[in-house]
């Protein structure tokens, strides 16, 4: 429940053919493997969690602090209930930075890999360098995760997928926060082995 279906489907089943075939259990929950969601006022909760410190990161609280408990209530009816306009008439305002700074303070990052038993890598990362370039996707592998990448002399070991499409490592970080973040507004990267068919 804590991880967005398109991660599951980029970490698990990106060779699948889609539709993705999942089987629901109604007995013998598996208690070791996955969190038992207790409610829906749990993911509610824990949705909005994710959006606070995503906006944290990015603009340090401000925009978040400043709307209304009815602006958080209708971010969460508007994803719960599949209406767009509705999610996205509160979610453009955490998704907006001034002119002048070039971008968020921070991009809310997740990278994940199926080879690691680590769940995922975040840390603190700029989308703006110190002499006014826009980072990349490239520079973010290359600081966070360096084995994602492949050798200037090698093959290519590693997929990096978002939102199932492998997006250019020249693609600045900014624009791929603006516009390939989940719903919590964490940009969430999948890193699996490249296929071999």
């Amino acid at each position: 429940m804590h991880y967005p279906i398109g991660l599951l489907f980029d970490l698990l089943a990106s060779s699948s053919a889609l539709p993705w075939n999942i089987t629901v259990h109604f007995k013998s929950f598996p208690e070791k493997d996955l969190l038992h969601c207790p409610s829906k006022d749990a993911i509610e909760a824990h949705f909005m969690s994710c959006v606070k410190e995503a906006d944290a990161l990015k603009h340090k609280s401000q925009v978040i602090n400043e709307m209304q408990k009815k602006d958080h209530k209708q971010l969460w009816m508007g994803l719960q209930n599949d209406r767009f306009d509705q999610f996205w008439a509160i979610n453009r305002k955490l998704m907006e930075y001034p002119a002048e700074e070039n971008g968020f303070r921070y991009i809310p990052f997740r990278i994940y890999q199926t080879t690691t038993e680590r769940p995922f890598i975040q840390k603190l990362f700029r989308p703006v360098a110190a002499d006014g370039q826009l980072h990349t996707l490239g520079d973010l592998l290359k600081e966070v995760c360096p084995s994602a990448l492949a050798p200037e002399d090698g093959e290519k070991k590693n997929q990096v997928m978002i939102h199932g499409i492998e997006p250019m490592l020249e693609t600045p970080l900014q624009w791929l926060s603006e516009h390939l973040s989940y719903p919590d507004n964490f940009l969430h990267i999948s890193i699996i082995p490249q296929p071999t068919d």
